[in-house]
């Protein structure tokens, strides 16, 4: 059961816009906003949007950790998800808490790790190199949907084991309508104006979900009949022989969920964060130059990393994650105990803009992860503690793979001035979707004289 939340009186304070002004400027421009807070009351304050409940901001490493190594009994990220429960569905690894997500998380750790890496990595290459056969030389193009389409293209084979043909272009077909009407700015205003168990907006959402759902369950079922399944090495297949502590393996409902879950986690968070990655470049001659003769050198990708890194530092897709308190905490270097039931909000967007751990926090400078490494508590776009992303390993291995085979084939160059945050439902993404001229494609002359350039140094 659901602990009671806490009153605005019981918690560290915030602006006094109404409601309807501090939801609309968290949706509008959720950097500006809340970076205008922090400068306001510091690094620990309270908003209160449409629903009603307050949710406290928290952006000093040192809360950041007092809640990612919080007990999965005080620190309940399921229950502060439940807004998602809608498409997910109740058994998704994001909706669960406790002993139930511990048991889930085991099951979906062991096809991220290890070999199987090589095998997607081949995966994610292919899909690349797809969907660059058809760029053309000269062009503009919005990076956002093309990076969809291939990592989309990444989940259907990687994931869902569905190589070409009737079956997987069916697959696609749905995907992307349930994935448009899902992540569309106005299906997010009607969820946060009537809520999400509105009877209204369920009706639309199961006139997406339904056919989804029956073609994911026809995939499941034939998956379970495949007479090579313990050969398969899609994800779906090791889901399907994964046994918990007990020996019972993922029903039906659980492995649908599961699969919805990595299909909104890694198809748009991973094209955000490439197209991204892309505009941010273009915008940085010298950076995306040296990025270039590293990936068309080949070998190893220090710089590659730094890039990712840097990326998901200065532009996280998502802002925030969540947790319900189940007992009270205590922020702020002492200054306030939060009851049971608040809802706390570690800013991602907030941690990675801090100039006393970035300096210059604004700036893209892949650099500084060169110099230094990544910290558990200051860089955090794939949430952290036992919350983190299973995906996050696979999510970062995909965009090496597809910066890689971009830059190796094109040259790119800028289209206009940098681009503002805007708003892809729960994602922050480019206000043009990443617009790039691709202003060259590099023929293998040009590969080979990379390659003897690297080996003369």
């Amino acid at each position: 059961m659901a602990t009671q939340a806490p009153t605005m009186l019981d918690l560290p304070p915030g602006p006094r816009q109404p409601r309807y002004a501090q939801a609309l400027q968290w949706v509008m421009r959720p950097q500006e906003f809340v970076v205008r807070q922090r400068e306001r009351f510091g690094d620990v304050f309270t908003l209160e949007f449409i629903d009603g409940q307050p949710l406290v901001f928290l952006s000093d490493p040192e809360d950041i950790r007092t809640v990612f190594t919080g007990s999965a009994e005080v620190m309940h990220a399921g229950e502060a998800n439940k807004v998602l429960a809608p498409v997910l569905g109740s058994r998704s690894i994001l909706l669960l808490d406790e002993a139930e997500h511990l048991r889930q998380r085991r099951l979906l750790l062991p096809p991220f790790h290890g070999e199987r890496m090589l095998r997607y990595e081949t995966i994610m290459a292919e899909a690349a190199e797809r969907e660059l056969a058809i760029w053309q030389e000269g062009e503009t193009i919005e990076m956002l949907p093309r990076m969809q389409a291939i990592t989309l293209e990444v989940i259907m084979r990687a994931v869902f084991g569905i190589e070409d043909g009737l079956e997987k272009e069916r697959l696609r077909v749905l995907l992307r309508t349930m994935l448009q009407q899902t992540t569309d700015m106005r299906q997010m205003a009607l969820s946060l104006l009537m809520g999400p168990e509105s009877e209204r907006l369920q009706r639309r959402l199961r006139e997406v979900l339904d056919p989804v759902d029956a073609e994911l369950y026809r995939v499941i079922a034939e998956h379970r009949r495949a007479p090579d399944l313990e050969q398969r090495d899609d994800i779906l297949s090791m889901l399907l022989l994964a046994r918990d502590e007990d020996g019972e393996p993922m029903t039906d409902i659980e492995l649908r969920d599961e699969l919805m879950t990595l299909l909104l986690a890694g198809h748009e968070t991973t094209a955000s964060s490439l197209s991204w990655a892309f505009e941010q470049l273009t915008h940085q001659p010298r950076t995306l130059e040296r990025l270039t003769e590293e990936l068309r050198a080949g070998g190893d990708e220090p710089y590659a990393d730094a890039v990712i890194q840097e990326t998901m530092r200065l532009r996280p897709v998502l802002p925030i994650v969540i947790r319900v308190l189940k007992e009270p905490i205590t922020v702020g270097q002492g200054r306030f105990r939060l009851p049971a039931g608040t809802r706390v909000a570690p800013a991602i967007i907030l941690v990675h803009l801090r100039d006393d751990i970035y300096p210059d926090p604004y700036e893209f400078r892949p650099e500084r992860f060169i110099e230094t490494p990544p910290g558990t508590y200051t860089w955090i776009p794939f949430g952290g503690g036992m919350r983190r992303c299973v995906g996050s390993a696979f999510a970062q291995f995909e965009m090496r793979a597809v910066l890689r085979a971009v830059l190796t084939n094109f040259e790119i160059e800028a289209v206009g001035g940098p681009e503002r945050i805007a708003r892809r439902s729960l994602t922050i993404v480019p206000d043009h979707g990443g617009r790039v001229r691709l202003a060259r494609r590099v023929g293998a002359a040009d590969r080979d004289d990379a390659e003897l350039g690297a080996l003369a140094v």
